[in-house]
């Protein structure tokens, strides 16, 4: 087998890039970074020194940052599921609606949790407040954008899908999509239906109380 993904199952990012994996059926090896497989890490950190995951290794090509490697992935390893239009117009479409759940939903996240992890109450209370004005206008936008197509981009799931799955999962823990948004509301529960995501989802389960700031009891 060539190809083997160093990440952690409940990782955002590493399940952006699983879910493009499931979507064709892409064999793969699964190096999960923890405690348990020292091993694991130090070979990660030996490629890729920044400590930033997941990576992705074919062969002897390591491949960093998901965006390029769900790219790589459609480039070396192609399967039915195309991830990115043909069409030079229609692919950078979905380019921008990646940046923008990656940006504009991820991030705000990883700030509220970022102030969570310090274990200090003001910065965590800042944190949440500035994820949730950040997050609360880009769900509006989302709202807007969203109107009237099955997925991102249109008709067919793409890399905007893989992203937007994981960035409005947790960011729905973070601050909820109100039911002012229920276009945004009914995208992130066909997301949730979708057999890949619902896979990526399911095997990061057992971590959820890890989440600083609190997993509901729901999804």
């Amino acid at each position: 087998m060539s190809l083997a993904l160093y990440g952690h199952p409940f990782s955002s990012y590493t399940q952006k890039v699983l879910i493009a994996l499931y979507e064709n059926g892409t064999p793969f090896e699964f190096r999960c970074l923890g405690p348990d497989t020292p091993q694991h890490a130090a070979e990660w950190l030996r490629r890729w020194p920044l400590r930033k995951f997941p990576l992705l290794l074919d062969g002897e090509r390591q491949i960093v940052e998901t965006s390029i490697i769900i790219e790589y992935l459609q480039l070396a390893h192609p399967g039915p599921v195309r991830l990115l239009p043909a069409d030079p117009m229609a692919a950078l479409d979905v380019r921008f609606l990646d940046r923008f759940f990656d940006l504009h939903v991820m991030d705000p996240v990883q700030h509220a949790v970022g102030g969570a992890l310090t274990g200090d109450p003001v910065k965590r209370q800042e944190g949440l407040a500035l994820a949730s004005e950040r997050l609360e206008r880009a769900y509006a936008w989302l709202e807007l954008q969203l109107t009237g197509g099955t997925w991102a981009a249109g008709a067919d799931f793409t890399l905007a899908d893989c992203a937007a799955a994981t960035s409005l999962f947790y960011a729905d823990w973070t601050h909820r999509i109100s039911e002012a948004f229920p276009v945004l509301r009914a995208y992130r529960a066909r997301l949730l239906a979708r057999p890949s995501f619902a896979r990526a989802v399911d095997e990061a389960r057992y971590f959820r109380p890890h989440f600083p700031l609190g997993a509901p009891d729901r999804d």
